[in-house]
């Protein structure tokens, strides 16, 4: 039996982590601000993650085998949960995602760099522009400036002339990832000159996530009902005139999963993704024939927001460092003719 700490975990996945944490025995408690009650048998600690404060009386003396971040968006966050679970747990896994690799949402200077031993020798791209095989987790180097502190990590990044909302909050919310995960990786501080890297105060996991879909009504992002809404009333669906695929999970497989790398002994980020990374005209398929119906399709120009799950730029994950420690993903054919039925039938 372990103990173990989930702060959020009040819906969608998070929900069925605990629930399953729950029936193998473990001494679970969840952590948030009161929205929602947790299931039978399990524990409720009430603060304001963002209150260090608050946090650390909410936890008194309590420590845990293991902690379970399923809402540290910002490094703000990181840099509280750092401090006050530091000496507290034995492993902490925080839930992050695949957004952290999108060439779109990288931050200046993040591209090609110059070795800083060897001047004018160039090295190899952070992120490519378009990888031309599913990204594995080595691609993101945290490690280095522009990720690794020090940054003004209590700034919000700056906005980029010329994007739509959409993107602003795509940029917004990839960047908070990969600060956050860099502050939980390096001891963030407001200084000017960088740091030496340091060890995290605790053994640390990045989860970077796959789009995760399934669900019905608990599917609150309702990004795989906007394809069922209009496919279904025959309106067409906007895409690139030449769309990428991405990487999806089921609900619950997320949360098997999550369930497994708590019990792990591994570090650092990996990849968490069902095999098969359809792009948006295989997706309209799979959808379309579920629903008994003809997909329609609207080709947007270039640089134009499309729908949710159409990319004009590749960055689909590679789970082989998960499948070699030992997880066993499903295949998103297998699952996702059942997870749009399910969605339909939540939307009618």
């Amino acid at each position: 039996m372990k103990r173990i700490l989930v702060i959020g975990g009040s819906r969608y996945f998070g929900k069925s982590l605990v629930t399953r944490l729950r029936d193998a025995g473990d001494d679970v408690m969840v952590l948030n601000r009161g929205s929602s009650d947790p299931p039978p048998g399990v524990g409720r600690l009430l603060a304001d993650r963002d209150d260090e404060a608050e946090l650390r009386a909410a936890l008194g003396r309590r420590d845990f085998d293991v902690v379970v971040d399923q809402v540290c968006y910002t490094p703000l966050q990181a840099a509280v949960a750092r401090r006050v679970f530091a000496g507290r747990t034995g492993r902490y896994v925080m839930t992050s995602t695949m957004e952290v690799y999108d060439p779109a949402t990288l931050p200046a200077g993040s591209g090609a760099r110059t070795a800083p031993d060897r001047p004018g020798v160039p090295v190899v791209p952070v992120v490519p522009v378009v990888p031309v095989v599913p990204v594995v987790e080595g691609a993101l180097d945290l490690a280095r400036p522009p990720f690794a502190p020090p940054f003004p990590y209590g700034q919000e990044p700056a906005p980029v002339p010329g994007d739509t909302p959409a993107r602003a909050g795509a940029r917004a919310y990839a960047e908070g990832k990969r600060r956050a995960e860099a502050v939980f990786l390096h001891e963030p501080q407001e200084l000017q000159e960088p740091q030496e890297p340091n060890e995290p105060p605790f053994p640390f996991v990045s989860v970077r996530t796959a789009h995760v879909l399934g669900g019905g009504p608990a599917e609150f992002t309702g990004r795989l009902a906007h394809y069922v809404r209009r496919i279904a009333a025959g309106i067409p669906v906007d895409v690139h005139a030449a769309p990428y695929g991405t990487s999806f999970i089921h609900h619950l497989e997320m949360a098997d999963f999550l369930d497994w790398t708590a019990r792990q002994t591994f570090t650092g980020p990996v990849n968490a993704a069902s095999h098969g990374a359809p792009d948006v005209l295989a997706l309209c398929a799979t959808v379309a024939e579920r629903l008994g119906r003809r997909p329609r399709h609207r080709v947007v120009e270039a640089g134009a927001d499309a729908s949710p799950f159409s990319f004009d730029r590749a960055y689909a994950m590679d789970n082989g460092r998960a499948t070699d420690l030992g997880f066993a993903f499903g295949r998103v054919a297998d699952w996702l003719p059942a997870a749009v039925t399910e969605t339909a039938r939540a939307t009618a």
